[in-house]
């Protein structure tokens, strides 16, 4: 496999949407410069007031499964391991290795069920960068204990990700338990 130039894990349950994102931060570049040369079959979620969804998902066809396991420096194996959406199709995409990088989006509790911002203070331990990382996540797993947040849904639209509670020692000692 040949790989890129960086090497981008994902984080457990990560969004193929984040992944992405965080690819395209350590090149440099924002998203929507790597997504304007795949072949779209829709829209990117949105809310009712206009702003994109935090929680959009990316469904992959196989050409493009392997570019983006290029750009990553990550075995495809990794990659299907720790992103729920890795290996969902979309009977609308082209399919085989043959066919040209092509993608559809989704909202991320259609694809794998309740998605949540992850806590920006481990994420930014785990992979060295302050990002943004969006992951499936069921609601009793929601409380970061290190750092006393509970994370927020992602497809609210709402700016914050978390809240925190440091001053409630009683959450973070049940979640504990």
């Amino acid at each position: 496999m040949a790989v890129g130039i960086f090497r981008v894990a994902p984080l457990p349950g990560e969004t193929t949407f984040s992944l992405l994102c965080r690819v395209a931060a350590h090149y440099g570049t924002e998203a929507k410069t790597l997504r304007s040369c795949w072949q779209w079959r829709n829209y990117q979620p949105r809310h009712e007031g206009g702003g994109a969804r935090a929680d959009g998902e990316v469904l992959l066809n196989a050409a493009e499964r392997h570019h983006l396991s290029t750009m990553c420096g990550v075995g495809h194996e990794l990659l299907a391991r720790a992103l729920p959406s890795w290996e969902e199709e979309d009977a609308k995409l082209p399919a085989g290795e043959d066919a040209a990088p092509a993608a559809a989006w989704r909202t991320g509790g259609a694809v794998a069920g309740p998605v949540a911002f992850s806590c920006r203070l481990c994420a930014t331990r785990r992979t060295g960068t302050a990002v943004r990382v969006v992951r499936y996540a069921p609601l009793w797993s929601r409380v970061c204990g290190r750092h006393g947040r509970w994370l927020l849904d992602a497809d609210a639209d709402q700016s914050l990700e978390h809240l925190d509670l440091r001053g409630l020692p009683e959450v973070i000692a049940a979640r504990r338990r």
